[in-house]
């Protein structure tokens, strides 16, 4: 009796609880499959890292002496979709039952319980114990609590699981050192991304996809992914003596042509499978309790994990599917072209995160979040557009991480389950934390004249639009005091350009104006 045991691309852990029900005979199936790497236009980088994991994990998994059943991409026989290659092979080898650890997307959830009803043969999907908080234990958090804030929770696990706690207390004295991570970056130097001498695997993969990926977002020139535990476990080692130690300071900084500043880069190890959270966190409170790192940054980092990892996560199992058709605010713009292009923008700031996007398939939270997410919430882009596109563009990318951090933290659009106030800000909150300002062509202090920043005009126009919708909310008070206070003139020169703003995107994809006076001659 031989059993097969279907892992996904983000499923690369010896751990997986699936795996371990494994006996000697069982055996497993890897696939790589067409409709994975298209049902949004996957980044070049973020597709060969996932097929380039699987392949090195492959060959740990037979190393060890497990039989392991793998279809490339290029393989005649794939049918190019997960559920169907598992139909396959059971016609094939006549396995007395299948097990699989649950996949991290609604999508897959669906498919596979949907086969599991109505196969002729025992399909058992295990819960992923990869993380710190169970779905049980999030129910629990949920249990009572009409609005589920990320701090309540992630103080409940640092209790539970002893991280960076003092007995009762936590360490440092306090739980949260938020305040102090919001240093701006005024220069030094830099550790550089940690890198690997690129073998066959990742040269195969890298070809195979500039071959059928070709009409996708993004190069594969840069490559600073680990793509097998040893690397990943390197990555880790090297994080938290070089980096980890400012880590916390700079975290919320943002510096033009400097595209990883002191973050781990990390975030795709761990969501692949080639690191466990808690290995990783515990890495970063013995460099605190060796003084190897302080309190501020190891803390900062921890949260990022423990609390806003695990949040985001148990949010997303808990609301779906009902979650991903949240559009609280309304909003309908599609998402400009220069998303993809940055040379299709003025803004400096866009142009950088867009660019280090394009590159790396990889921006820091900042960028993510005070950037481009900000840049969404104001102009008020169409909810689906840019979760598909936080959803393509980045190499750490899938749902169950993106969808709340996207839809409820950037974009404001659950209704404020996620956050207590939008995150959204002018053109003075990029200046205080970047240099992207001093070389842009619009001027950051500039709001109602032809020259302004837009995120300036932008933002007046986002809260004018959305002023009774915030109107009892208490964080947003004193932003729409200073609302109710413009000049009723200049505010409607604010509008003015918002909506100027918008009809030239519409008009040329692009918001330069060089671009716009062309298209009208």
């Amino acid at each position: 009796m031989t059993r097969c045991c279907l892992i996904l691309g983000d499923q690369l852990s010896t751990d997986l609880s699936a795996l371990q029900t494994l006996e000697p005979q069982d055996v497993v199936l890897m696939a790589e499959v067409w409709s994975e790497a298209t049902y949004v236009n996957h980044h070049k980088q973020k597709i060969a890292l996932i097929f380039s994991a699987m392949r090195h994990f492959r060959d740990a998994l037979r190393q060890s002496g497990r039989t392991v059943h793998y279809v490339t991409l290029d393989d005649p026989d794939n049918t190019q979709d997960l559920t169907t290659e598992l139909e396959r092979m059971q016609a094939v080898h006549e396995f007395s039952g299948w097990v699989l650890t649950e996949p991290g997307e609604w999508r897959l959830k669906v498919a596979f319980e949907s086969l599991a009803n109505r196969a002729d043969y025992p399909i058992e999907i295990l819960e992923d114990t990869r993380f710190f908080a169970s779905h049980a234990r999030f129910s629990s958090f949920l249990s009572g609590r009409k609005q589920p804030r990320m701090e309540h929770f992630y103080r409940a696990m640092r209790k539970e699981t002893g991280l960076l706690m003092d007995g009762a207390e936590p360490a440092g004295g306090q739980w949260n050192f938020d305040h102090d991570n919001r240093k701006k970056f005024t220069g030094g130097a830099l550790p550089a991304p940690m890198t690997w001498p690129e073998d066959a695997i990742t040269t195969e993969v890298k070809s195979l996809v500039n071959k059928r990926f070709a009409n996708h977002f993004g190069t594969l020139e840069s490559w600073f992914w680990p793509v097998t535990r040893e690397q990943a476990l390197e990555a880790l080692q090297y994080f938290i003596a070089e980096r980890l130690p400012l880590f916390g300071d700079f975290q919320d900084a943002l510096v033009a042509e400097e595209d990883t500043l002191f973050h781990s880069l990390l975030s795709t190890s761990m969501h692949l499978g080639l690191l466990s959270p808690r290995e990783v966190c515990v890495a970063a409170e013995m460099a605190y309790r060796d003084g190897q790192a302080p309190i501020n940054a190891v803390e900062g980092f921890v949260r990022q994990i423990l609390g806003w990892r695990e949040y985001v996560r148990g949010l997303y199992w808990a609301y779906m599917p009902e979650y991903k058709e949240r559009n609280g605010l309304k909003a309908d713009w599609p998402l400009p072209e220069f998303f993809w292009d940055e040379s299709q923008t003025d803004m400096r700031c866009m142009q950088e995160a867009v660019r280090n996007t394009r590159e790396h398939a990889y921006a820091h939270h900042i960028q993510r979040l005070m950037v481009t997410g900000n840049f969404a919430l104001i102009s008020g882009c169409r909810v689906s557009d840019v979760t598909d596109w936080y959803l393509a563009v980045y190499a750490d990318a899938f749902e169950w991480v993106e969808l709340p951090n996207t839809l409820g933290m950037a974009l404001f659009a659950d209704g404020g389950l996620m956050g207590s106030k939008p995150y959204c800000a002018s053109g003075k909150y990029i200046d205080r934390m970047s240099d992207y300002c001093k070389g842009c062509v619009y001027s950051v202090k500039a709001v109602d004249t032809a020259d302004a920043c837009p995120m300036n005009y932008l933002y007046w126009d986002f809260l004018a639009t959305h002023r009774a919708a915030f109107a009892n909310n208490p964080r947003m008070a004193m932003v729409l005091k200073n609302l109710d206070r413009m000049d009723s003139e200049k505010l409607s020169r604010v509008r003015m350009l918002a909506a100027d703003f918008k009809a030239r995107v519409n008009a040329t994809g692009s918001d330069r104006q060089s671009k716009a006076q062309g298209a009208l001659l």
